[in-house]
């Protein structure tokens, strides 16, 4: 039933309240009222939106959370395409491993973290600003310098964990797609938008890698700006492991050419 308002009608001395009709409320689009849930779910339960290795719980998402970042990626008058393949499974792997390095680690595991999942709000493009990890870990409150300390080397040693298995996505989805790019030629009656479609996929996927490849340098950038502050306000003897872990992270991204 449609939602009434009261409205007074007649004169001062026989005045009475009558309800009007009012229009009804448009019903939420089901995108709308899952990202609504979502926020709900991890507002009240916060870090128990994420499961291991802060990855979101898979009940929350579906295969599909982070095909988003392939058109993010490309950017092109292509992403509009009416038509576009199903992703592969490693196509999938290639982005769920990418994410959580393009994502900034202080946006990890907070209420609104779910949405940042689905591509949904602000974020800046393509890196945040290289002052702003250590503006946020200087101004989130811990019990001593050395919890602050701490949490800098988790953020390091964390993208360190991840670079591995995505650059083995990487490499592959790479293989399979300079593969499918030759067959482009054998395909019989081949049409304009199966090709272009298959050439966007492509872009996309080169994209998405050369995405996570600049924000690892951004990251790395951002861990010394942090660590480098971090020395002159609080200096401690766990700033050697700091530096440590921050040596590892940029061997391993150059051992990928990255």
């Amino acid at each position: 039933m449609a939602a009434a308002a009261l409205r007074r009608v007649g004169g001062a001395g026989g005045a009475r309240r009558v309800r009007e009709p009012r229009a009804p409320i448009a019903p939420m689009t089901g995108r709308l009222q899952r990202l609504l849930v979502l926020a709900a779910f991890g507002l009240l339960t916060g870090c128990g939106t994420y499961g291991d290795f802060g990855r979101v719980r898979p009940s929350l998402v579906n295969d599909d959370t982070h095909a988003w970042m392939g058109p993010a990626a490309a950017r092109g008058p292509a992403t509009n395409l009416a038509w576009k393949h199903q992703l592969t499974d490693e196509e999938r792997t290639l982005r769920d491993l990418a994410y959580p390095l393009i994502e900034p680690p202080y946006d990890r595991q907070q209420w609104y973290s779910v949405l940042g999942e689905l591509g949904v709000g602000s974020r800046p493009w393509p890196y945040p600003d290289r002052n702003a990890y250590a503006s946020r870990l200087f101004t989130t409150a811990y019990r001593s310098q050395t919890a602050r300390y701490n949490r800098l080397i988790e953020d390091i040693r964390n993208d360190v964990m991840r670079i591995d298995p995505f650059f083995s996505s990487a490499r592959y989805v790479t293989e399979m797609d300079r593969k499918r790019e030759k067959a482009l030629a054998y395909v019989s009656n081949l049409t304009a938008e199966e090709r272009d479609n298959t050439l966007q996929r492509i872009a996309e996927n080169r994209n998405i890698v050369r995405w996570v490849q600049g924000s690892l340098h951004e990251r790395t950038e951002s861990y010394r700006v942090a660590l480098e502050r971090m020395v002159i306000a609080a200096p401690s003897p766990v700033a050697v492991e700091a530096e440590r872990s921050l040596t590892l992270l940029q061997q391993r991204i150059t051992g990928y050419g990255a």
